[in-house]
């Protein structure tokens, strides 16, 4: 008995995965690192440029325009509060780490989303890998993240996109699944392509469960950004794992409240579009 679980020593073959790919693929994880530091250097340097107060008028703006006027104000008022608060640079450090997170989640799940919705054997194969992504605990993602790609933002760039990405590839698949077969039949009347079918009949058709999908991911990526701060992906989760080794209850209280205040403007953003999609 003691042989037989020596032999599925689950654990020891994991171990030795991480360690092979980590002495035969180091060439491809520092291209990747390079890559995705690249562009959360040019996102944070982008967020942080203009004056603090600049930006928060062009966040009101803009969620004004898209939420409506009630969501404006409260992005005016609650932008400005980080600001007052002193985490403006840290918030937008988040910020930058959720939308390199988010791009990249979503150039890899809207592909395999569309891919699952026109073959049933992938959507086979990709619903377990989804399942079990899903109920993974959180905090799992950290350890190859930080195998492959060592301490910082980086690391938590990628364990953020891993954790966020099935809502993306669910949503996509179902929303094209979805899509009454008569207008299906409407385009294939026409003379309309795979291509022409998917872009134009498909995706508007399906755009509203896409981006539900897309809202998901975001605040997935947000949480999960949080938790990425115990490996040094700075930020607000860094502040609040202050807050919490440090029994800083104020620095916490604060940090904690300016998340919230970012979650609301993104999420309430991200509905708006999908409900006017």
């Amino acid at each position: 008995m003691d042989k037989f679980f020596d032999v599925v020593d689950i654990g020891g073959w994991f171990e030795v995965i991480i360690n092979w790919l980590t002495a035969n693929l180091g060439g491809l994880f520092d291209t990747i690192r390079n890559v995705v530091s690249g562009i959360l250097f040019g996102l944070n340097e982008l967020l942080l440029f203009p004056h603090p107060l600049i930006l928060i008028v062009l966040f009101a703006a803009l969620a004004w325009w898209i939420a409506k006027r009630g969501v404006g104000i409260f992005t005016l008022i609650g932008m400005f509060l980080v600001w007052y608060m002193g985490f403006w640079e840290v918030t937008m450090d988040t910020l930058a780490l959720v939308i390199t997170s988010v791009l990249i989640a979503l150039m890899i799940g809207l592909p395999v989303g569309i891919w699952a919705s026109k073959n049933d054997v992938v959507e086979n194969v990709v619903r377990p890998i989804l399942d079990f992504m899903q109920t993974l605990p959180a905090f799992v993602y950290l350890i190859p993240a930080v195998l492959f790609f060592q301490l910082g933002a980086v690391p938590g760039v990628i364990a953020t996109l891993i954790f966020s990405l099935p809502p993306a590839v669910r949503l996509t698949n179902l929303g094209i699944r979805q899509v009454p077969k008569e207008i299906k039949e409407a385009a294939l009347a026409f003379g309309s392509t795979p291509s022409q079918m998917l872009f134009k009949a498909e995706l508007p058709v399906a755009l509203p469960t896409i981006m539900a999908g897309v809202n998901q991911t975001i605040m997935l990526a947000l949480s999960m950004v949080v938790i990425a701060g115990m490996i040094g992906a700075g930020g607000l989760g860094n502040e609040v794992l202050k807050g919490i080794t440090q029994l800083k209850i104020g620095l916490g209280f604060e940090s904690g409240i300016s998340i919230v205040i970012l979650a609301i403007f993104l999420d309430r953003i991200t509905q708006a579009l999908a409900e006017t999609s």
